[in-house]
């Protein structure tokens, strides 16, 4: 330790520690007596300090991996012992100044038994092993990066191992090595391939290379999230390393690509510069994000990445700014800092960095990320510091930008046009609006850049900028109403706005039908082709959960039918992108859109109603997508083979439905040599038909073949949960009875649990109440075991305002339920007060 300049020689030493069992504490090899010392569990506080400046802290705890259920600090997973320690994980293994900004070099010595752990890594470069006594040896390395312990970590066990290597930029050769359990090496093989396209793309995009002689991998089963950046030493779960074609599924591969591309892109965005405090979250983590978004559309179809980027932003994050949960990009308090991995912080935090690179270009962007890297390297930096780089290096002002930081809430912008016909002029009026949030009842004024188009009646996409302007794709929103003129046009053109969401918004505009299906076939855009499909057919949508719920009938659109059609027999679009703009909105998609008074069984109604309608108009082409989508050959994960598979099982999902029988699923999961196939007929099987004795067949028969391999059998799990209808709740509850269920393992309980609670509209929101007291009771039982994994299931009642009245007073039964326990984890008491706050 050393006593900074300007500190008093009588202030004592505190240390943070959390539920520490501490043997003995010396100062430079001398014991420190019970009168200069305060020690609980949680701190350990150190008077009468030596008045040299530097002096030696020596803390030796007691700790018990095995039974430490909550995964975090030292722990064992399956006779392998495991670290995680974002973001307050190092106290639960010694007294620290554990906070991203005491940033220290680490030698670690590891010393254990050598049959039982031969394998022991932590941070940083190798320096050496050997033998220790009798049974025991040692490994050492040396980190010669300052980094906050939140990245230290250390794994130890006896594991397989795959190796490679990766020559950088320089000409410097790494030594990568992903470890596994036994047996397992082969399954990671992609996620080694996935490491080096990532290594390369950094160099390219970024100028970012890795500076270690090493980079290793450890796959553990029982990990709270899905990965950990540690120096050098990245530990996943093992969900986003293993994979091979008979048990992983397309979404897998593209998940464990785009996951291994994360972590080690944290190398530079979050180790080399890390946070200053844990306020300052976003900074690491949505600019990574945002880092591996890119990556993955470079890797793979950008429109295609970026729709799903957008699914996941409005299924997760517009609900967590639109409810009791709301924060900002930058939390400005917390309770409880675990709290504050959300979707708003990694998500979002992703959408202003891409606002930023909107307004400034490609060139400017790049310039102000080197300058970033150049001017940080090595601190603990501030979004303050992140954004005046972008200023520095193009002259822009960006303090009124730089609310996206500060303020919660999606801000929304109605859109109103004009055609004067004499005078060939276009105008678009725009009016912003942010609505209080939680602890933030006054907004301010933003910048909102907005990608547009203008479409001529022939289907032409103008290149023209408004009157005082020489921008002719963004419109910058700056004011809280704005007017923007266009002149010299042949004829009225329909205005496509905020394409590929280049603001995370709501855009309220009164436009035709007519319209919308101009643009889905004119925008040159195809993400913005997917939202016109997507804005249609939740008007449609949503006209039919209320004819519903007013004792009528749903019905479908011509128009939206037309669109649909029109797309599917577009030769020039990709299959993936053509199997992501025939899916209809999700249930929580309009449920969204209604904002109140939600009835899921309404909205099923309605969904069920016009994909029948669909499924009858596209009969035949999806039986042409059936036959010239099939992949021979090796099974091949990339981009087009499984863009191919995506659009044939959309196709049969359609033609399972107009078939009204479960005979097509059922053969085609007979006949599937894949997971990806074999899945999506189990899903169309599960989701169509679940009452149906193929069906049961079917999952009769998958849990007879792969019982023995968990993360399978996650599958297994939440197709079941997902089943729709009343039905749900008592398969549930006898999955929870079921062997292939764990309760003690992350996976496992998000698989039946959250996906219940999460993914089950139907099945969940039950009018009598019993879905929400299953999930109650089942945190209940968790909390006192892993807060985070209960706190993350709670966040799925975040909306419970929105249902209709007796719904939503069952909801608020079961929440206050779990309030009433009076020995509730921090984690959990502070979601369950803000989410019940009025």
């Amino acid at each position: 330790m050393h006593r900074r300049e300007g500190v008093s020689i009588d202030a004592p030493l505190v240390l943070a520690g959390d539920e520490l069992n501490l043997e003995s504490v010396q100062i430079d090899s001398v014991d420190v007596v019970d009168a200069d010392r305060d020690v609980s569990p949680d701190e350990l506080t150190i008077r009468n300090l030596p008045e040299s400046v530097a002096f030696e802290v020596t803390v030796t705890t007691i700790l018990s991996p095995e039974t430490n259920t909550k995964l975090m600090g030292l722990y064992r997973t399956n006779g392998v012992y495991c670290t995680q320690c974002e973001s307050e994980g190092f106290r639960r293994m010694t007294y620290f100044y554990d906070r991203p900004d005491a940033m220290c070099v680490y030698t670690v010595t590891i010393i254990a038994d050598k049959e039982d752990t031969p394998v022991l890594l932590s941070n940083g470069n190798f320096l050496g092993v050997g033998g220790y006594d009798e049974g025991r040896h040692f490994a050492a390395w040396y980190d010669p990066h300052p980094k906050p312990s939140y990245l230290f970590a250390l794994v130890g066990g006896d594991l397989g191992v795959i190796e490679d290597k990766f020559t950088t930029m320089s000409g410097k050769d790494v030594v990568l090595k992903i470890f596994v359990e036994h047996g397992k090496e082969s399954r990671a093989s992609y996620a080694m391939d996935a490491l080096k396209r990532s290594m390369k793309w950094d160099e390219e995009k970024f100028g970012r290379e890795y500076d270690l002689d090493i980079f290793q991998i450890v796959a553990v089963s029982d990990f709270n999230m899905g990965a950990m950046e540690n120096k050098g030493l990245n530990v996943f779960n093992d969900k986003y390393v293993l994979a091979d074609p008979e048990t992983a599924t397309d979404a897998d591969y593209a998940n464990i690509e785009r996951i291994i591309a994360h972590e080690y892109f944290h190398n530079w965005t979050g180790n080399r510069i890390t946070c200053r405090d844990w306020f300052q979250l976003c900074l690491k983590e949505g600019l990574t994000v945002y880092r591996d978004h890119e990556f993955s559309a470079d890797e793979r179809s950008r429109s295609v990445i970026r729709i799903d980027e957008i699914r996941t932003l409005k299924l997760i994050q517009f609900p967590e700014d639109a409810g009791p949960l709301a924060h900002p990009v930058r939390p400005d308090t917390y309770k409880e800092i675990n709290n504050f991995y959300t979707a708003t912080v990694y998500e979002k935090g992703s959408e202003v960095c891409r606002m930023i690179r909107t307004i400034l270009g490609a060139e400017d962007f790049r310039k102000g990320m080197d300058l970033y890297f150049q001017r940080h390297d090595g601190d603990a930096a501030t979004i303050e510091d992140f954004v005046a780089c972008f200023a520095e290096v193009s002259g822009r002002d960006f303090s009124q930008f730089s609310l996206w930081y500060d303020q919660a809430g999606t801000p929304s912008v109605t859109v109103s046009t004009s055609w004067d016909e004499s005078s060939s002029s276009f105008k678009v009026e725009l009016e912003q609006a942010l609505a209080p949030t939680p602890g933030q009842s006054k907004k301010e004024v933003m910048h909102i850049p907005l990608y547009y188009a203008l479409i001529g009646e022939d289907g032409e996409n103008y290149d023209i900028a408004p009157e005082g302007s020489d921008d002719s794709e963004v419109l910058h929103l700056t004011k809280r109403k704005q007017t923007f003129e266009f002149k010299g046009l042949k004829s009225r053109p329909v205005l496509s706005i905020n394409r590929g969401l280049s603001a995370p918004i709501n855009v309220y505009m009164e436009q035709s039908n007519e319209d919308l299906a101009h643009i889905a076939r004119n925008d040159t855009d195809g993400v913005a082709q997917w939202q016109a499909l997507q804005d249609l057919a939740t008007r449609v949508l949503i006209d039919g959960t209320k004819a519903v719920q007013d004792g009528g009938a749903a019905s479908a659109d011509d128009q939206l039918i037309d669109a649909y059609k029109a797309i599917a027999g577009n030769a020039d679009l990709e299959p993936a992108f053509k199997a992501q703009a025939l899916m209809l909105p999700s249930e929580a998609d309009i449920a969204r859109e209604i904002g109140k008074n939600i009835d899921p069984d309404a909205i099923e109604t309605a969904i069920s109603t016009v994909k029948d309608a669909i499924a009858a108009a596209l009969a035949d082409i999806c039986e042409t997508f059936i036959a010239d989508m099939k992949t021979d050959g090796e099974f091949d994960p990339g981009a087009e083979p499984a863009g191919k598979r995506a659009l044939s099982s959309v196709a049969l999902s359609y033609l399972s439905r107009s078939d009204g029988n479960a005979s097509r699923a059922a053969e085609a999961y007979k006949a599937a040599n894949n997971m990806t196939e074999q899945s999506s007929a189990l899903q169309i099987l599960t989701s169509q038909y679940p009452d149906a004795s193929e069906t049961e067949d079917a999952l009769q028969d998958f849990k007879s073949k792969f019982t023995d391999n968990p993360l399978v059998m996650d599958k297994w799990l939440a197709l079941q949960a997902k089943m729709p209808g009343d039905s749900a709740l008592a398969k549930v509850k006898a999955l929870l009875e079921d062997d292939a269920y764990d309760a003690s393992n992350p996976n496992r309980i998000r698989s039946l649990i959250g996906t219940f609670a999460g993914g089950n509209a139907t099945g969940f929101n039950r009018t009598d109440g019993k879905g929400y007291d299953l999930l109650a009771d089942q945190i209940l039982a968790i909390d006192p075991k892993n807060p985070q994994v209960a706190a993350r299931l709670l966040t799925t009642m975040r909306s419970w305002r929105n249902l209709e009245p007796v719904r939503q007073a069952a909801a608020k039964a079961a929440l206050e339920k779990i309030s009433s326990n009076d020995k509730l984890s921090t984690d959990i008491s502070d979601i369950v007060e803000r989410t019940l706050a009025e």
